[in-house]
């Protein structure tokens, strides 16, 4: 008997010491080889490569101000939640070089300093916004800043954590907001912490929109890339640069202005064209009425060899901006009142590209309709739509203010969405294949067959135009209506898709993560709230209990013949 304790006695030694083992192994291994598991179907904590990778490269600390502390309901708890999560995933990838605080600015007890650092909030561009929901039968309100400060030597930037389609329910706004999370931060910390290094030119002389009309654009361009602009006919070739931006041209297009478009192309440069096809505007409008007539840009040869053609239309929306127009009169004073303009639709459809996923509603004037044409090698991916109600207008149109005094006929407005906007990709073909260059050009010698690149075309001139305080004679945010105090997501449209011309890494891909919303049932939750507390409260306790009775059973068994 004393022979066969001791036997046990040394088994037990053993396994104790092969435990022991495996667990500093294990240790060993964890330490230099590291690694995480995301189980979830939808993989809401893997950070993408990308992010990783510039994490790693971090060379000082990064310091991330989170304004989204407090007590909120469920789904601002959620995005609270993703943001602290996303940043402890980014802490673990820049080897400790991000740091991160969260801050409850209602928290001040002192009114004035509170006022004040609000104040200081929303001249970083942390906007708060006034949080309606229901906690217990009861309807409350509370000012949230769902904002975030990204600093990085002495530099700083502010981050807008609440996104997504206003045209969304608050659940799914919600959610699209935290399927954005990884790709805000990590965008701020890039811009922040690694100096851009592509140029981008902003070409003039073919009576594009003033640099003034442009400079909230340009500006927010500047805080990732190099920035500069030049008349196309005074410049030799465009080379030097990485990507060309071409805003509402008027003029027509020299063949040699064509050729350095072309050849900069073929060489492997980006562009991006915001083209009117027809030509109207308000001030014209507003004298009596007009017709939009095609300019005569010389630039459709262009378009149809790389495979789209801007067609001699204008579209009618039935989802629309409003404009300001006299009604009345009370006594000598005008009465004016915000008339719907169903010639400036508000573009609310997208495709889930990355360029346009969860994007809030853009803003478009007299915009026109884009067809796709044959194109050897390239892929067009239409970007944004108009609604199902729009109407599609011929060559010439008659635009008037008494189209806005008109009653609507839904009849005639069935023309279904229409494509405002396409991307295309892949290896373009000159136009001037078979050609040679124009007199005068730079390089004679015509590449006819390009390498991979990218363009971006848009039948709205005036997307990327912002408008001029009057008041002040400073523009406005790009996308910043006046007359109903919103802004629409005009510039985060072309940011985005600057970013993914640009984007070799391919950071914007960010944007196309997704997790699935799955709401719970309300009334069953109101219904069944008792059930399901008594049973998250009794059950472990049971469990426990009847684990600990049967191991005190086993335990007795095994030992009671000894």
């Amino acid at each position: 008997m004393v022979a066969q304790n001791k036997s046990r006695r040394n088994q037990d030694m053993l396994r104790f010491a092969g435990w022991l083992a495996a667990i500093i192994l294990l240790n060993i291994l964890a330490a230099n080889f590291f690694f995480r598991l995301d189980l979830t179907e939808d993989k809401r904590y893997t950070i993408a490569p990308v992010t990783k990778k510039m994490l790693q490269k971090l060379p000082d600390e990064v310091v991330v101000n989170v304004y989204l502390e407090g007590d909120f309901p469920a789904g601002f708890k959620r995005l609270q939640q993703a943001v602290r999560e996303t940043l402890d995933e980014f802490r673990i990838y820049a080897d400790g070089n991000i740091r991160y605080n969260f801050i409850d600015p209602t928290a001040i007890l002192d009114e004035k300093q509170r006022t004040a650092f609000y104040q200081t909030l929303a001249k970083k561009g942390i906007i708060p916004t006034n949080l309606h929901a229901t906690e217990e039968g009861k309807q409350v309100e509370r000012l949230v800043f769902p904002g975030a400060t990204v600093t990085y030597k002495g530099k700083e930037t502010a981050v807008n954590l609440l996104k997504g389609n206003l045209a969304a329910s608050p659940d799914e706004r919600l959610n699209q907001s935290v399927e954005g999370v990884e790709y805000e931060l990590a965008s701020a910390i890039r811009k922040m912490a690694f100096q851009g290094t592509k140029t981008i030119g902003y070409i003039t002389g073919q009576g594009e929109l003033e640099l003034p009309q442009v400079e909230d654009l340009l500006g927010s361009l500047q805080e990732y890339y190099r920035v500069a602009r030049g008349d196309l006919a005074q410049i030799p070739s465009l080379k030097g640069l990485d990507l060309i931006l071409i805003a509402k041209p008027t003029k027509s297009f020299s063949e040699a202005d064509k050729y350095k478009i072309d050849q900069f192309i073929m060489n492997g440069g980006k562009a991006i064209f915001f083209v009117d096809a027809l030509n109207a505007n308000m001030d014209s409008v507003g004298a009596g009425g007009m017709f939009a007539l095609p300019y005569n840009l010389n630039l459709d040869d262009l378009f149809f060899r790389y495979g789209l053609r801007l067609n001699p239309t204008m579209i009618m929306d039935m989802n629309s901006g409003f404009i300001p127009m006299v009604t009345g009169y009370m006594g000598d004073k005008p009465q004016t009142e915000m008339i719907n303009w169903r010639f400036y639709p508000l573009i609310n459809s997208f495709s889930k590209h990355p360029i346009t996923r969860n994007l809030d509603a853009v803003y478009t004037k007299f915009v026109g309709t884009i067809d796709t044409v044959k194109a050897e090698g390239i892929r067009k991916t239409p970007l944004l739509f108009t609604s199902r109600y729009s109407r599609v207008l011929q060559v010439p149109v008659p635009v008037t203010l008494e189209e806005a005094r008109m009653e609507v006929k839904p009849e005639l407005f069935q023309a279904g969405p229409q494509p405002v906007g396409y991307l295309l990709e892949g290896k373009f073909t000159s136009l001037f294949r078979h050609r040679r260059a124009p007199q005068g050009a730079a390089d004679q010698q015509v590449r006819e067959q390009g390498v991979a690149s990218k363009i971006a075309v848009f039948s709205d001139g005036d997307l990327v135009r912002n408008e001029i305080d009057p008041r002040t004679n400073r523009p406005y945010e790009l996308g910043f209506d006046r007359y109903s105090n919103v802004t629409f997501a005009n510039k985060e449209l072309a940011m985005n898709t600057v970013h993914y011309l640009l984007d070799a890494e391919g950071l914007i891909n960010v944007r196309s993560k997704e997790i699935e919303l799955r709401p719970l049932d309300k009334v069953r939750v109101k219904e069944e709230k008792t059930y399901w507390q008594l049973l998250n409260l009794v059950a472990p306790l049971v469990l426990l209990l009847l684990f600990g009775l049967a191991r005190f059973y086993l335990r007795k068994r095994k030992y009671a013949r000894f």
